[in-house]
């Protein structure tokens, strides 16, 4: 072999790995489009449930797939302008948290797969065509049945017997809301109790709402799941501690951050369930084809130590029945 060819070739050998790379295909990309603030302990637990459930099966942020983050905390101009940079982002998923997160996307993007979470009725709101074969660019995870709201007032009657009046934080723009307090209203006569519908929109509404049953001892307190009660739980929960208020949560971390008892599903759960559909399509699978899950997992959860503020005896039976109960 001629001298010239022989550096010709080394040449060429050292320019293979290059062109290998070159040739690589992009890495996959997960838009993540949540409600909470950025570093709220409750987001960070989902999010970490989703990534470690992701990891199980072969994803590795920053290996072989890029999650970026939104966090919209709770605005609603933040949240329009964060659904145009994902989507320029060109991502081959996006995680979208509530009904409010994922009709942004949908009015945006008739394309980009979505899985969505924390989505109650998501037939009735247009998103999908059927549970079972959801025929668009979306799918993914319920988080309630309606008739809950008559278990939230049946658990408030049972740690809280002489409860007589009921107060029921809702948002009046959520539809979902709307169906809780049907259920809530329906099953009231039952309990012998009366139901006091508290619309909020901003944080003032709270207290100004508790405010009107200080000094009430046989007043109780429901509170309704959404984006404005998550955000605000921290405010609500000492908000109803401050009037002695028993209080009935949707979520396992309103209990946690000091509230009374709580029933509903086990969301950081359902985040691991969202991590094996993101996982499908990023293997070719359509969100089309993949049916709609309702919750299957529920959790009841007690705070002995705010029972006791509140002067309450937790019924045995009741203590039995809980999935956990804080100290």
């Amino acid at each position: 072999m001629k001298r010239r060819d022989f550096i010709s070739l080394l040449g060429g050998a050292a320019a293979w790995p290059l062109a290998a790379r070159a040739q690589q295909p992009a890495m996959p990309v997960i838009g993540m489009l949540l409600p909470f603030a950025a570093g709220d302990p409750e987001a960070e637990g989902r999010v970490n449930a989703f990534k470690q459930k992701l990891q199980e099966l072969g994803w590795s942020d920053g290996r072989n797939v890029r999650i970026d983050y939104r966090w919209i905390a709770g605005d609603n101009d933040r949240m329009q302008s964060y659904v145009k940079e994902l989507l320029g982002l060109k991502p081959d998923v996006i995680v979208a948290n509530s009904t409010l997160v994922l009709a942004a996307l949908k009015n945006e993007t008739k394309t980009v797969p979505i899985v969505f979470v924390s989505v109650p009725d998501p037939v009735e709101n247009g998103f999908v065509a059927s549970l079972a074969r959801p025929g668009g660019n979306a799918t993914g995870f319920t988080n309630f049945e309606y008739a809950l709201g008559g278990k939230w007032l049946e658990l408030l009657k049972e740690i809280a017997p002489r409860v007589a009046r009921v107060v029921v934080i809702q948002n009046p723009g959520d539809r979902a809301s709307s169906e809780y307090m049907h259920a809530i209203e329906a099953a009231a006569p039952s309990f012998g109790v009366q139901v006091i519908p508290a619309h909020v929109q901003y944080a003032t509404e709270i207290a100004r709402a508790l405010d009107e049953r200080a000094g009430d001892s046989y007043a109780g307190l429901i509170v309704l799941p959404g984006v404005f009660t998550a955000i605000h739980r921290d405010a609500i929960v000492a908000l109803a501690a401050q009037h002695r208020l028993s209080a009935v949560y949707p979520y396992r971390y309103f209990v946690t951050s000091g509230g009374l008892i709580s029933y509903g599903l086990d969301v950081v759960d359902q985040y691991r369930q969202v991590a094996t559909y993101v996982d499908r399509i990023l293997k070719g699978e359509k969100a089309a084809d993949l049916p709609v899950q309702a919750p299957t997992k529920f959790e009841l959860v007690i705070n002995l130590k705010t029972a006791r503020a509140l002067g309450l005896d937790v019924p045995p039976t009741l203590l039995a029945r809980a999935d956990e109960v804080i100290e």
